[in-house]
């Protein structure tokens, strides 16, 4: 089942709709489950709910999975440029996300200060890092990977998919510099062929493309420190819910079961 319930965003003063994933056998047993974490959580469940009229069906899939888990989606502000700035770690003044004054930070230490919080103490959960993931998309993506390296100590799993990583290359290195990574973090990266920019053959991954060069200098950053990485290059993917959706089975089989 799905609950939609709201929770005060403190770092813009407003609420925020949380989009909460309770498996099947939650009323009938006393278990605690795994949490996983999702940015852009209007994207996940229903068609209805999503932005661009196709969610990534992580219902279905989650219902039919033999892994029991809870998943919690945060909404996003959809007023102006409140996701950028919400999904942004930094203040950035290149690229497509020039001058965006980025709140990131206060967004994952607020996950950790009072949503997680929340949940821990609203629904049966394994509160532990081990037990406790994070994922998202595009600038969801984004923070994802910057969660999971400044704040190790909280999420050990992470999907990062067709992450905005170009303009914080040189702060997410920096992040690595300062950041312990413990050996059994796990994170998947990812990326389409039709949205890594130079690329003309949409039927092979280039392995010289700006966008498969940061992602794999990524995961070598994470591999370095013990970290298990997967990239992944979906031939034809397109920076879109409806091929990030194709890519569930296989980021939450490596997260979880590996």
């Amino acid at each position: 089942m799905v609950i939609k319930r709201d929770i005060w965003y403190t770092p813009t003063q407003k609420m925020r709709r949380l989009h909460i994933y309770l498996p099947d056998s939650y009323d009938y047993t006393q278990e605690r489950y795994p949490v996983m974490y999702f940015f852009d959580g209007h994207n996940l469940f229903y068609d209805e709910d999503a932005t661009y009229g196709t969610c990534w069906g992580m219902k279905g899939f989650l219902d039919h999975w033999h892994k029991p888990m809870i998943v919690v989606g945060i909404e996003c502000g959809h007023e102006g440029e409140e996701r950028l700035n919400e999904y942004c770690p930094y203040h950035v003044g290149k690229g497509f996300l020039s001058w965006v004054q980025g709140i990131g930070d206060h967004t994952v230490r607020w996950m950790i200060d009072e949503l997680k919080t929340m949940i821990d103490q609203d629904y049966r959960t394994y509160p532990f890092r081990e037990c406790t993931g994070i994922a998202g998309s595009s600038m969801g993506g984004l923070m994802a990977l910057f969660a999971t390296i400044r704040y190790n100590s909280w999420f050990s799993k992470a999907a990062c998919l067709s992450s905005a990583i170009s303009p914080c290359m040189a702060q997410l290195d920096n992040e690595f510099k300062c950041c312990s990574i413990s050996p059994d973090t796990r994170i998947y990266l990812s990326w389409g062929t039709r949205e890594a920019y130079g690329v003309t053959d949409h039927t092979h991954e280039d392995r010289y493309s700006n966008v498969c060069k940061r992602n794999r200098l990524i995961a070598k950053r994470f591999t370095a420190r013990g970290a298990a990485a997967e990239v992944y290059c979906q031939i034809g993917g397109q920076h879109c819910e409806a091929d990030w959706a194709k890519q569930v089975q296989g980021f939450m089989r490596f997260l979880w079961e590996s």
